[in-house]
């Protein structure tokens, strides 16, 4: 008899492994991404500073946590506790493979036996663990994990190469309930529309609001990376997001000074730069983008924004000419100060 499900999903709106059995291959694609990372810094790339609608999908069904349940007979059961941890990634039901919620709950619901073997992925190992769904209601059965497959926002672009490869954000995109970094399968970038701004105070951060619309006319590319350094993939179509299309050069850490610079970004209905100060630089390489620390002085800026605001990062710092990072972190109890990411790191995580 087939038992029905109902989900134990919650929906995340966020403001957003490879393992080989030689040594070689590894350092052959580490040269190959140095040097094609060498490349695009003697090129130079196309600086961003437009906001985009992100969707992504975690690769397997995350494990957000566990949850007590009431069977049909009165009782409290915790079938998946000390089994599954948050941040797990649900892989397969019996052997056989799970993307997304979808398909595990129709696993679920088409359930012939009393125990189930879920393999999980952890960290960089796999595990199968096995659970006893519980009978909630007649043919209904439940796990008592609570989980979810995607996850959607707005960001800003920092960059786009020749060949259409891009970066944003610089920092990565974690997990609201875990703080883990996701791990995705597939992502895409969309055109979105900004309706308004809620100023950042100080202890308070501000945010920019937007409408994303999910179709192939507002698809702009693909995102295939989620990494510590931001979000990286294709740009399909350059058209729909760079009006103006012109290099500029890329500079070294070591070209980076204190003192005046400008970010890009998107404030009443245009890009524009605005004027900050560089106030310090972290050669230590302690926290990957966190390398710069800075501080906005435009005062238009200052009107529109109360200074650095959610859905900002990703937005490009340039000094003298040149691309040398993107605005990653505010200052919680000072808007108008926060941090930056050395380009050259978001350049080291283009895909070879």
């Amino acid at each position: 008899m087939k038992r029905k499900y109902r989900q134990l999903a919650a929906v995340l709106m966020f403001l957003v492994c490879l393992s080989g059995c030689a040594m070689s291959p590894k350092k052959e694609t580490q040269k190959v991404r140095e040097a094609s990372t060498q490349a695009v810094m003697e090129e130079g790339v196309i600086p961003g500073g437009m906001p985009v609608g992100i969707y992504m999908e975690t690769d397997g069904v995350m494990v957000l946590g566990t949850d007590q349940i009431t069977g049909a007979d009165g009782k409290q059961y915790q079938p998946a506790e000390n089994l599954v941890r948050p941040g797990d990634y649900i892989v397969a039901w019996n052997d056989e493979k799970i993307e997304n919620k979808k398909e595990l709950f129709q696993k679920l619901s088409d359930l012939d036996e009393d125990q189930v073997a879920l393999t999980l992925r952890r960290g960089q190992q796999e595990l199968t663990v096995a659970v006893k769904p519980v009978e909630t209601k007649p043919d209904e059965y439940k796990l008592g994990i609570w989980v979810r497959d995607n996850v959607q926002g707005l960001g800003t672009i920092t960059f786009m190469t020749r060949d259409g490869a891009f970066g944003a954000l610089g920092h990565g995109i974690h997990d609201m309930d875990t703080s883990a970094l996701l791990s995705i399968r597939q992502g895409t970038l969309y055109k979105t529309s900004i309706h308004s701004i809620q100023k950042g105070q100080n202890g308070i951060p501000g945010s920019m609001e937007g409408m994303i619309v999910y179709s192939h006319y507002n698809r702009l590319g693909t995102i295939d990376k989620n990494t510590e350094a931001g979000i990286y993939g294709t740009i399909e179509s350059a058209e729909k997001l760079f009006l103006q299309q012109e290099m500029v050069p890329v500079a070294e850490r070591g070209e980076i000074q204190k003192g005046k610079a400008v970010i890009r970004c998107y404030v009443n209905g245009e890009v524009e730069n605005y004027d900050i100060l560089v106030t310090d630089i972290d050669d230590s390489g302690q926290e990957i983008n966190k390398g710069l620390v800075i501080e906005i002085t435009d005062q238009r800026l200052l009107d529109a924004t109360g200074g650095i605001i959610q859905g900002m990062s990703g937005s490009p710092i340039l000094q003298n000419g040149k691309l040398i990072g993107a605005v990653t972190h505010v200052f919680v109890q000072d808007s108008a100060k926060g941090y930056g990411i050395f380009i050259e790191n978001m350049l080291s995580n283009l895909s070879a």
